[in-house]
């Protein structure tokens, strides 16, 4: 039954992420940022249902221990109403021999319990590298995009005060222009008497 209701909470959970994001809905980001997308609201799902899971978690294991050990128990039980109806020598060793792999069972269903939360614990943390890897991927592609734009940033803001200063130039020269007076104009006579003092004496 714990197993059961394991299960069912665990169709729930997906059925719950795939509620609130569908796919269609991170279809058009890259595929980092949609995997992230996912992972982000998976973390906040699992986080939401954490204590719940946790106790239903506990509770199977708990049921699980608690027959196993009433299994044994009844081995045990048996066991000795055997040994109460056997008179022979060798009956007693067979039923003592038995005892002992009892004993040595409980022992190993111990470790595979403890085992069995150790591998549970490493798919976890796999499964969390996984995950990890997909944020830091997005993180780089973030710092990229950042890095991008701020050198564009930077290439904008210089053009920018280039095209300032050509304009603040152009103003001035133009406002130097109109200040300036305009180029003297030699009279007539005076270019005549420059011509005639130019001709050379044998020609007169």
């Amino acid at each position: 039954h714990a197993g059961r209701s394991v299960c069912a909470w665990g169709r729930q959970h997906v059925a719950l992420v795939a509620f609130f994001l569908p796919p269609c809905l991170t279809s058009h980001l890259p595929a980092p940022q949609a995997a992230f997308a996912h992972l982000a609201l998976a973390f906040r799902c699992d986080t939401f249902t954490l204590q719940q899971r946790v106790q239903v978690e506990k509770r199977a294991r708990d049921a699980a221990e608690e027959n196993i050990q009433e299994e044994l128990g009844q081995c045990r039980a048996a066991l000795e109403r055997l040994g109460q109806s056997c008179a022979s020598a060798g009956c007693k060793e067979t039923l003592e021999q038995l005892q002992h792999n009892l004993t040595v069972l409980a022992a190993a269903v111990e470790r595979a319990t403890s085992a069995a939360e150790k591998l549970g614990a490493v798919h976890q943390e796999a499964r969390m590298s996984r995950a990890a890897e997909v944020m830091v991927q997005h993180v780089e592609n973030l710092k990229r995009h950042h890095m991008r734009e701020h050198a564009e940033l930077e290439e904008m803001k210089r053009l920018i005060q280039q095209n300032s200063r050509n304009r603040q130039l152009a103003e001035t020269q133009g406002a130097a222009s109109q200040r300036s007076p305009p180029a003297p104009v030699l009279q007539g006579s005076a270019r005549r008497r420059v011509s005639i003092a130019v001709i050379p004496k044998q020609l007169l």
